[in-house]
């Protein structure tokens, strides 16, 4: 269950930062396949985004899960809206939906 400090956590990271990946690692040094591909697809368009490493605190890792009603990780949130995981975001990618939302971040 999503208890009020992670949910107020959460809330401040994503109203505070134009574009927030929750992911596992970091943008630097990702710990998955998925989170690597929402990197390249970010540092492709050339934003800026925070990245939250969802391996270092479990209560943000199964936090984010509940507050986006999403099950997996990576999430991609857009001027505080829920964008997807990797999937979704790919294809928004490769349609063009994506560089229109980045664009208005």
């Amino acid at each position: 269950m999503l208890d009020e400090n992670t949910r107020k956590f959460l809330d401040h990271l994503i109203a505070n930062n134009k574009v927030v990946l929750f992911m596992k690692g970091n943008r630097s040094f990702p710990q998955c396949g998925f989170s690597a591909a929402v990197v390249e697809v970010l540092k492709k368009h050339g934003v800026d985004f925070h990245a939250v490493n969802v391996l270092q605190d479990a209560n943000v890792r199964e936090g984010i899960k509940e507050y986006s009603q999403w099950p997996t990780i990576p999430q991609l949130y857009v001027r505080g809206e829920f964008v997807g995981g990797c999937d979704i975001v790919r294809e928004m990618d490769a349609n063009g939906e994506l560089a229109t939302k980045l664009a208005e971040a």
